[in-house]
């Protein structure tokens, strides 16, 4: 039996089977309930909007806002939710406050003063249409909101009607736009529901300035999250073979900085954990939008995170409440979040709070993901394209492991010369495949020739292979990123198909530099394998096939060069 061959075959197997898990657990079509039909102009509160309890302890404030011990009645006291009072919500505005800067167009419903709509202009939904991505979709049911609630709330017993100074905000040349909106309560509190968006930021700032002009304390606290329904995003972002990535909500534990909180695990049960600072994010392929707590370090907060099924609606919520809040007669206090709608940048998300890089999700090769991602980016950096950088980065990794390669290139080469002598012992012992197996161990032993040094180099490749997988798959640099000619997007399969073909090729001519198996089995499925290979990466992206291609060519070489040194050494002897 020829080892070599059946480690390699094994080799190539599990690297596909390993593939299609990737594909199945974080790339899985999401198996949803049919949506519930929302009108489109109610963005203001359903039969039950799912916000959270607030906790009744009121927390440490510095400035303006103090904390207030509540009396007895008021501790025992259960703090309302927004579920308990919406029937007495106004009726929503169908007049959408327009917000327009070099990142976002962002749509704010007066009812609640909601993010109802994002799109992000930087980045289109095709090549094609230039239209700038919805990440925030009403298609999905898709808003960011936020409010307060608690004894004094203006959410608690339903959504406030804000009024705005003006409907269109745009951008001026000072680098930042401030959306102001006003409610003002019967009891004499007013509360400024604060946006500021940035030019060269996806973070924008949420506060609520709240006046309090009434004889007696304001006790409340803030509420943020994101609701959405179960469906994937109306812009198709599959990857091949009809498979959708991850779409789902992610948040901060302490002892997982990235835990995903599925769809499905809230039809079984609702999740809540107080956690100290965090983040509750939305995520899908390559965008993700969060809501992160203000505080940092010192200052952060314990908040309560919550995440639920809103009744029998294909309808979700995730997100956070802040500690309650107290703000003495004619003290003007301020409650603020961040919520981040845009790319999943790495780099730039893991500046904002621990953890949130972490939605660029690289499975369990993240550790070898990272630093390829790294050196990708570096490269990228110096040559300005990201399929020369991709070239580049392999012909790195084939230098780095080119002394174990060539160590597995001349024991290739010491077993090709075996060939004859393995034909003859195959010949010698017929049938008897335990007696020719036993004899060509023998030769092996006797040549000080190793059947499985020739696997190494692919054995090798596999992590890196199946690494730079998942860099591509989650890397939003690479989307709609274009190579040269007709490849436009390296994120994309190649449309016309040509990469798979010279992939193939490379994989045929490497298969021919090697020895051929006795068992004409064995030689069979080898012969078939370039092209097995070559259909798989018809789906692939064109980045990872361009990767696989060059380390192909490169391995020829290699293997080329370490074969002409053997036969000019036994030439010399």
């Amino acid at each position: 039996m020829d080892i070599q061959r059946i480690v390699i075959l094994a080799g190539l197997a599990v690297t596909a089977w390993l593939l299609l898990q990737a594909w199945q657990e974080d790339y899985g079509a999401q198996n949803a309930p049919a949506p519930t039909v929302v009108s489109a102009e109610n963005t203001a509160a359903s039969a039950d909007l799912g916000l959270p309890q607030v906790p009744s302890t009121p927390s440490e404030s510095s400035g303006d806002v103090s904390a207030l011990a509540p009396s007895p009645a008021e501790a025992a006291a259960e703090v309302p939710s927004l579920g308990d009072a919406v029937s007495s919500d106004p009726a929503p505005s169908t007049d959408l406050i327009r917000v327009e800067t070099a990142l976002h167009l962002a749509e704010i419903d007066p009812v609640g003063g909601d993010l109802v709509s994002v799109a992000l202009r930087q980045h289109v939904t095709t090549l094609e249409s230039q239209v700038p991505f919805p990440l925030v979709d009403p298609r999905n049911k898709y808003a960011a909101q936020s409010g307060l609630i608690g004894p004094d709330g203006t959410d608690s017993g339903g959504r406030p009607l804000y009024s705005a100074a003006r409907s269109t905000y745009t951008m001026d040349d000072e680098g930042q736009l401030e959306v102001r909106l006003t409610h003002r309560q019967a009891d004499g509190v007013t509360v400024v529901k604060r946006y500021t968006f940035y030019d060269d930021d996806y973070l924008i700032d949420i506060d609520f300035e709240v006046i309090n002009s009434r004889g007696i304390p304001w006790q409340g606290a803030l509420f943020a999250q994101i609701r959405r329904d179960s469906q994937p995003p109306m812009i198709d972002e599959s990857i091949g073979l009809g498979m959708q990535p991850y779409v789902g909500g992610a948040v901060y534990r302490e002892s997982e900085p990235y835990s995903k909180i599925e769809f499905e695990d809230l039809d079984d049960e609702s999740f809540k954990e107080k956690v100290v600072g965090g983040y509750a994010a939305m995520v899908q392929h390559y965008f993700v939008t969060a809501f992160v707590p203000k505080g940092i370090g010192e200052e952060a907060t314990e908040n309560t995170y919550q995440g639920r099924r809103l009744g029998d609606s294909d309808l979700y919520t995730l997100g956070f409440t802040t500690p309650l809040t107290v703000i003495q007669p004619g003290a003007t206090g301020t409650i603020g979040a961040q919520y981040y709608a845009g790319p999943k940048d790495q780099l730039r998300l893991e500046k904002i709070t621990e953890g949130l890089d972490l939605t660029v999700d690289y499975g369990f090769l993240w550790w070898l993901s990272q630093p390829l991602f790294y050196l990708l980016n570096t490269l990228h950096g110096t040559v300005g394209n990201w399929g020369f950088a991709i070239i580049l980065l392999t012909c790195v990794v084939k230098l780095l492991l080119y002394p174990l390669s060539a160590a597995g290139y001349r024991s290739m080469a010491k077993t090709r010369k075996l060939q004859p002598q393995l034909m003859r012992l195959k010949e010698q012992h017929g049938d008897d495949r335990q007696a020719f197996s036993q004899a060509m161990m023998d030769l092996y032993k006797k040549e000080k020739a190793n059947p499985v040094g020739g696997c190494f180099p692919l054995l090798l490749q596999m992590p890196v292979f199946l690494a730079l997988y998942w860099a591509l798959m989650e890397s939003v640099e690479l989307r709609h990123a274009p190579f040269m000619l007709w490849i436009h997007d390296l994120s994309a399969m190649d449309p016309y198909f040509v990469l798979p073909i010279l992939f193939g090729v490379s994989m045929y001519l490497t298969t021919m530099m090697q020895p051929e198996p006795p068992d004409p089995m064995q030689a069979k499925v080898l012969k078939l394998m370039p092209v097995i290979f070559s259909v798989f990466f018809l789906w692939f992206p064109a980045g990872l096939v361009l990767y696989w291609l060059v380390n192909n060519i490169i391995s020829i070489a290699q293997q080329f060069y370490v074969t002409r040194q053997i036969e000019k050494a036994d030439q010399a002897t």
